[in-house]
């Protein structure tokens, strides 16, 4: 179906109809270009097809304003080559929802720095003229990206790109990860082995392995080592926006590889759970979590079951993503070595273990502080 913006329409004859600007006057009044096609896809592809050759063939005389919309269809054309479907999905979501709207009628060669550096002033704002908050600093910095690398693939165009933003950034706020205590740590494990469930033991796996939600959903029998002694992280799984415009859902799931080469990694698993997976043990192509190869269980699923039984165990204000953080934490306090376990929750660097992920405590704290000793 057609979006909002796109131009393109179902005639009375039955076929659908896609207009382009195909040139501008001398007054700068846009000339449009008008396409046919039996199908809404057939005009679709042929108008981004059309706006990519305008981007890379503009007009002799200089009369065929590039405007950055035409930038921005081009960049996400080329873009998905080389990029993961969910991100790429991302993308189109936050150059649909936030930049075209925006920025993208203007000419190209017209929009300067201060007039990005407004719009991203605007994203962050509360109480926009859309009625809605500002955007958290994550996705405007997401969408200053966007900004940044399409302007330098117009550059690369030899486009004319007035604005130099390279230099300009969104300060992030430090957000406080939630860890559980000790405490809650046993209240949850107490309510997970009872009457122990495939849900209950991917939520005991997770809390103790690190291994993130949709790297837990996308777990089959056949990633586990001999007599369950390890598992292999080597895919994960995501509900994403779903950009065939024919098809009847607008999002859906997909089993990709994890989010970089280093998560993709063997985890030796402790004896207690080697024992409990062998219990839950099918067949090598079944999923962990469904004990079926034919149906899995989705990570919106699985954070509404870890909601459950956080609400039994009497833990408020916590997400599934906690328990990665709790594992950080508790393995620092066992003093495990940081390399290693950087490698076990899949890092790149140990920096990354050590400033995102490890939580130390009031008991640690103490604990660090009283082997501090009055030297006389």
């Amino acid at each position: 179906m057609p979006k909002k913006g796109e131009n393109i329409y179902k005639r009375r004859d039955g076929r659908w109809e896609g207009r382009y600007i195909r040139c501008y006057d001398a007054a700068g009044k846009a000339k449009y270009g008008y396409l046919y096609g039996k199908t809404y896809g057939d005009v679709k592809n042929s108008l981004v097809q059309k706006k990519a050759d305008a981007v890379r063939h503009p007009t002799a005389g200089g009369q065929r304003a590039v405007v950055y919309n035409d930038i921005l269809d081009a960049w996400l054309r080329a873009s998905k080559l080389k990029t993961k479907e969910s991100t790429h999905a991302r993308y189109a979501q936050l150059v649909r929802t936030h930049i075209n709207p925006h920025l993208g009628r203007y000419q190209l060669s017209k929009i300067s720095t201060q007039q990005v550096e407004g719009f991203v002033t605007y994203l962050l704002s509360d109480g926009r003229l859309d009625g809605t908050g500002g955007l958290s600093p994550k996705t405007v910095t997401d969408i200053l990206t966007i900004i940044k690398s399409t302007m330098e693939y117009a550059r690369y165009q030899n486009m004319p790109v007035a604005c130099n933003i390279n230099k300009l950034t969104v300060k992030k706020k430090d957000k406080e990860m939630r860890v559980l205590t000790p405490e809650e740590q046993e209240a949850l494990v107490a309510i997970l082995v009872h009457k122990m469930d495939r849900y209950k033991f991917g939520v005991l796996l997770s809390l103790y392995t690190g291994i993130r939600i949709g790297e837990l959903c996308a777990l089959q029998w056949g990633d586990f080592g001999a007599n369950m002694s390890t598992l292999t992280v080597r895919k994960t799984m995501q509900r994403v926006k779903n950009m065939d415009a024919a098809a009847g859902s607008k999002t859906k799931i997909i089993i990709t590889e994890p989010k970089s080469q280093c998560s993709i990694r063997e985890i030796p698993l402790p004896p207690f759970l080697a024992e409990i997976a062998q219990s839950f043990r099918a067949n090598p192509d079944a999923f962990v979590l469904s004990g079926t190869a034919q149906r899995y269980v989705e990570p919106r699923t699985m954070q509404n079951r870890f909601q459950s039984y956080a609400q039994q165990s009497g833990i408020t204000a916590t997400n599934y993503h906690a328990l990665r953080h709790s594992f950080a934490t508790r393995c620092i306090e066992l003093s495990f070595d940081i390399k290693t376990l950087s490698v076990i929750l899949g890092h790149s660097s140990v920096n990354i273990t050590l400033n995102r992920y490890v939580h130390s405590s009031m008991d640690l704290k103490k604990a660090n502080m009283s082997k501090l000793v009055l030297c006389v």
